[in-house]
């Protein structure tokens, strides 16, 4: 069993994988928090008093308990009023105007499987004996306001997966100031606390530092998660690394505003929390109206952040991630965007076609400038109708025409947005997002449609559908180019405008709901101006998402590196792009690009027609050997091997489940006189088994190396040097 509740029906224990998570109602009703860590033999209550230490100037709620506090009580959903001066998990504000509430354990219903969310993204189980589900019903009587804590623990992973349901069951209206999904506290402090940080092209930086006394939090306020954070914290001992150490990590499945905080008191005790970004956002609850908050999933790990990882890969490939695409290797692609921008026409997107099916290419995408009079950034979005000029026989006969030469079909399309130069907004101007008497901030010359009314919903889904049923399209690219200003929309009264943001999401939720149901053959691709919406909620709809604009293969190795601390290689797409990179005009080797991009989902981005002979040789023989590694690649286990932000090296390999195969890339940035020798000491293999080594060449082929036994490679390792800029160095082990 994975919930394990005892005798009196108010101490909980649940088992996830090899970690174990503790609550308990105490008798004063509220819902404490025990411990969370290395699964425990049995579910034996915790000591109270030694967490209960009374303090000076802590508030006494109940006069015949004196040792009892909340500033104190390490707890579940903490409120505030009640004498708890940290921050809350949840803020109500009654019709009265007052925020003081009181919830106190009432029920607890404990079901097989995992719930489905209606609405929102959420990890799901196909088999009900995979997982359990803890509902702890929490109730204020004088609000008459009911809460449900669903937790559910995922019987072969160290994931517990958290959200909170409100039910407003009184005759008047309830506001809701904040409602997280998740809150923790530890009862410990010191930590390091990791985040993923940056901007536009380099995003998912891995930022650790020493996490003092007070707040601190990440978060977005853009209206998505957003390329300046993820909704992503870790807390981690000092000296953890990649294959020891403890984390406790939460992510949030959510796309929009979020916040993942760790507020350290007085006491060195340490509250961590996720959810739905509080700023600027309150929800109305009618009578008997409810609310859910996205999931947030809950990691453990005392074997390091390189474990940590492993779970939430196994944990979003296998119960995020849908089918047929969760278990369906990903295809090749050509994007058309770096090889002819808006300047195309029928005739170069067939030369395209011919060269990428002579190379081995699978998938011919056509991005931007499509439709309407799009022949730049400044028109036409909301006008998806094909132009003539550039494609005379439409969507339909291009399509046929990259068909016919074995090669699948995709699209760009960006529907969330609306240019002002285009006969949409000239018909509907109130369909963006906007505040009336209030100039409309564009970026990129456009505006953001507002997904909180059902008509531009409707609208949406309603285009999309006839170009997806009238065109043979296997793949769309689903972009989202600018953040959200003037977030308001008049169709809402004004005591709803600080519901918009989230009700953009829900809007957002539903269009891709009802598309990837109706067309579960296409596959969706998430993109954000790059990696701007790379988040666990996308990838519920989205298998994949484009890790960044900036696919300059040196840059690319902190961003991609990073990026794999949560998500799985098979989420992030990687293409080999021209030389010099359009981001930062440097010149990389072609083999370097390709081992850089071949180590997630593979493609390129690029003018195929210029290459040279040389060149298309070299990249039909990548295609070739990415097509014999990309069950490996895909579905393998990836290890983090060098950080390329703690050096001038990065390293990384993947293993099959069973061990048996392997793969392991280097890259260095710069040369270096007298370099020393760098040993990569390998994971995941087999120290029982012997390996076969072979090395990737210039000339594009394995050279057998040697025979290795696993528990050398393990211990010893493979022996690299960096003496040329920019240089790679690729293996493949078999057992």
């Amino acid at each position: 069993m994975a919930v394990h509740v005892d005798s009196s029906g108010r101490h909980f224990q649940l088992d996830a994988g090899d970690s174990s998570y503790v609550l308990e109602a105490t008798e004063e009703g509220a819902l404490a928090h025990w411990y969370w860590g290395p699964k425990l033999r049995s579910s034996s209550p915790v000591h109270r008093r030694e967490l209960l230490v009374p303090r000076a100037f802590a508030p006494r709620p109940f006069p015949e308990h004196e040792e009892f506090s909340y500033d104190v009580l390490p707890q579940e959903y903490p409120t505030w009023g009640r004498g708890d001066f940290r921050s809350p998990a949840y803020q109500v504000r009654l019709d009265d105007g007052s925020a003081v509430t009181d919830l106190r354990f009432q029920a607890y219903r404990h079901v097989p499987g995992k719930p489905r969310l209606a609405g929102l993204p959420h990890i799901y189980v196909d088999d009900p004996q995979s997982a359990e589900t803890l509902i702890v019903v929490l109730y204020d009587a004088v609000a008459d306001l009911k809460v449900e804590l669903v937790y559910t623990a995922l019987a072969d992973l160290n994931a517990i997966v958290r959200s909170a349901k409100f039910y407003n069951q009184s005759p008047r209206p309830l506001v809701l100031e904040r409602a997280l999904s998740a809150s923790v506290d530890l009862p410990e402090a010191g930590w390091d606390w990791i985040r993923l940080v940056g901007a536009w092209g380099r995003e998912r930086k891995i930022e650790r530092t020493v996490l003092g006394l007070g707040m601190g939090s990440v978060e977005s306020r853009r209206g998505a998660s957003s390329h300046q954070a993820n909704p992503f914290l870790a807390l981690a001992d000092s000296a953890t690394g990649e294959r020891s150490g403890r984390v406790w990590a939460m992510q949030l499945i959510y796309s929009g505003n979020f916040r993942a905080q760790a507020e350290v008191d007085g006491f060195e005790n340490t509250r961590m929390a996720i959810g739905i970004d509080p700023f600027q956002f309150q929800w109305t609850l009618a009578p008997h109206e409810t609310f859910q908050t996205p999931e947030a999933v809950l990691v453990f790990s005392h074997q390091g952040l390189g474990t940590m990882s492993e779970t939430f890969h196994d944990l979003y490939r296998q119960h995020l991630m849908r089918e047929p695409w969760r278990s369906q290797e990903r295809p090749i692609v050509l994007n058309s965007w770096e090889a002819t921008a808006f300047d195309f026409d029928e005739k170069k997107l067939v030369e395209l076609a011919d060269v990428a099916q002579s190379l081995g290419v699978e998938t011919l995408v056509l991005d931007d400038g499509w439709f309407g009079q799009r022949h730049d950034a400044r028109s036409s979005l909301g006008d998806w109708v094909p132009n003539h000029q550039k494609l005379p026989q439409g969507l339909i006969g291009l399509a046929k025409k990259v068909h016919d030469r074995g090669l699948q079909f995709g699209l760009w399309v960006e529907p969330e947005m609306v240019s002002p130069a285009s006969d949409l907004y000239r018909a509907h101007p109130d369909w963006c997002l906007h505040v009336p008497h209030r100039p409309r901030t564009e970026g990129r010359h456009q505006l953001v449609l507002d997904l909180s009314r059902d008509d531009v919903v409707a609208w949406i889904i309603g285009w999309m559908t006839d170009l997806l049923t009238t065109t043979p399209i296997d793949y769309i690219k689903w972009d989202m180019n600018r953040n959200m200003t003037e977030v308001g929309s008049p169709q809402w009264p004004a005591d709803r405008q600080a519901e918009i943001s989230h009700r953009y999401i829900l809007g957002l939720y539903h269009v891709l709901e009802t598309l990837t149901a109706r067309f579960p053959q296409v596959l969706f691709e998430g993109c954000s101006g790059g990696g701007g919406r790379f988040d666990p909620g996308m990838l519920y709809y989205m298998p994949e998402t484009w890790t960044s604009d900036d696919s300059d293969a040196i840059d690319r190795l902190v961003t991609q590196y990073g990026t794999s601390l949560v998500y799985p290689p098979i989420a992030m797409t990687a293409h080999v792009s021209q030389v010099p990179s359009q981001q930062v005009g440097r010149i990389t080797p072609l083999t370097t690009r390709a081992w850089v991009a071949m180590s997630a989902t593979f493609g390129y981005e690029l003018d195929v027609t210029r290459l040279s002979a040389e060149e298309r040789e070299a990249i039909g023989r990548q295609i070739t050997v990415y097509k014999a590694l990309r069950p490996l690649v895909q579905f393998g286990r990836f290890y983090r091997l060098l950080d390329p932000a703690q050096g001038n090296e990065a390293s990384w390999m993947f293993v099959s489940g069973d061990g048996t195969e392997g793969l392991v890339v280097w890259v260095n940035r710069l040369a270096e006189p007298a370099a020393p020798v760098r040993w990569l000491h390998l994971t995941g293999l087999r120290a029982d088994r012997d390996y076969d080594l072979s090395e990737w060449t210039e000339e594009g082929s394995w050279q057998f190396r040697g025979r290795y036994g696993g528990d050398r490679l393990i211990n010893i390792g493979i022996a690299t040097r960096a003496v040329s800029d920019f240089g790679v160095r690729a293996w493949r082990l078999q057992a």
